[in-house]
This record gives C-alpha cells, sequence and structure tokens, in this order.
C-alpha cells in the first residue's frame, strides 16, 4: 500500500509523536524540545512557544496513541471528534518546499489543533484503506513504542526510537550462539 506524501509524513510524524513518550526521560519535557521535535518532522505555523503549547501536546500524544490501537469503528469516531474540535475544512496549500498537499486547518490554529488535524487526516486514509493493521507496537520485548508499517510486504516490526530492531537481533544471534554452544 502507498500512501500520498503528505499522509505519510503526518503519519510518520504521529508515530514519532507518539513515541515521545515512550523514551526514558520523556522526550517532550520542555518548550525547548518541543521546538527541537517540531523542527525535525518540519511542523510549520503559529507557536505560542508556552508551557500550556506544550502540554496541549502532550495530551495529544496520549489521544493519538489510543487511536493508533482503536479498532476501526473508534477509529471513525475519534478521527471524526478530532476534526470537529478543529473545525476542519480541507483545502489544497503550498508552502516552503511542499507542493500541493492538505491541510485542514490555518497555521494560525493552536499547534496542537494543527498537529491532530494532520494526523486525523492522514488516518483517514489509513482507515478507508482498511490498512489500520499497519499501526502496530514494537515488537522488541523491551520496548512499547508505536510501529507505521509502510514496507510493501507490512515486515516492519520495531520501532525508530532508539535501536529495537539492533538489538533484538543482536539478542537473537546471541542466544543461538549460545545454544550452537552448549550442543
Amino acid at each position: 500500500m502507498s500512501f500520498t506524501h503528505d499522509t505519510e509524513v503526518a503519519l510518520i510524524s504521529a508515530a514519532a509523536l507518539i513515541n515521545t513518550g515512550k523514551e526514558d526521560p520523556d522526550q517532550l519535557r520542555t518548550p525547548a524540545d518541543l521546538d527541537t521535535f517540531l523542527t525535525e518532522q518540519r511542523f510549520s505555523g503559529s507557536r505560542t512557544h508556552t508551557r500550556a503549547e506544550l502540554d496541549a501536546v502532550r495530551a495529544l500524544r496520549a489521544e493519538l496513541e489510543i487511536l493508533w490501537f482503536a479498532q476501526e469503528d473508534d477509529a471513525v469516531g475519534r478521527v471524526n471528534g478530532i476534526l470537529r474540535r478543529a473545525d476542519a475544512l480541507p483545502q489544497l496549500v503550498r508552502h516552503d518546499d511542499w507542493d500541493w498537499h492538505l491541510h485542514a486547518t490555518g497555521p494560525e490554529a493552536p499547534l496542537e489543533a494543527r498537529m491532530a488535524t494532520e494526523a486525523a487526516m492522514a488516518l483517514i486514509d489509513v482507515i478507508r484503506s482498511h490498512e489500520l493493521d499497519r499501526l502496530r507496537s514494537c515488537a522488541a520485548d523491551d520496548c512499547d513504542g508505536v510501529v507505521l508499517d509502510l514496507s510493501r510486504n507490512r515486515s516492519k516490526r520495531f520501532c525508530d526510537t532508539g535501536n529495537c530492531a539492533n538489538r533484538m537481533h543482536v539478542k537473537a544471534y546471541r542466544a543461538r550462539k549460545a545454544e550452537s554452544a552448549s550442543l
């Protein structure tokens, strides 16, 4: 399954936002941490740079995590709720080095509303394509991060926070070596 570029970017960003709370320490502790995250994710639009804005984004992170694992009917209700709260009005826009893509809020809307709406708009494509199974948990036994599987063969098992895939492959290799050494 191939999603449009802006859908993939929004889904990747939503997963990254959720996973900021999975690391120790939490990756969104200060407004400066949020600035760094937004720069990395290339979010545009107005900002207040306040603790209240940070708290709202952290609350959104929890809401998106619930949505990440929701069944289809529940996901639809949650997505529609986000869009209603934001008074979403989808529009084609072009800015910075991005070609035409969808925004459903203006650049002056509160940051958490813009972030929530972008995630919701991307999840609309996931739901309509019946691809919710591409949203899952990290398969590492010591991680509770989320995974967005955009691979063609649906094989992505580990999150992008840290080194889960490498760590689990090394663990499996060492277990195989120990087993063969004991024979």
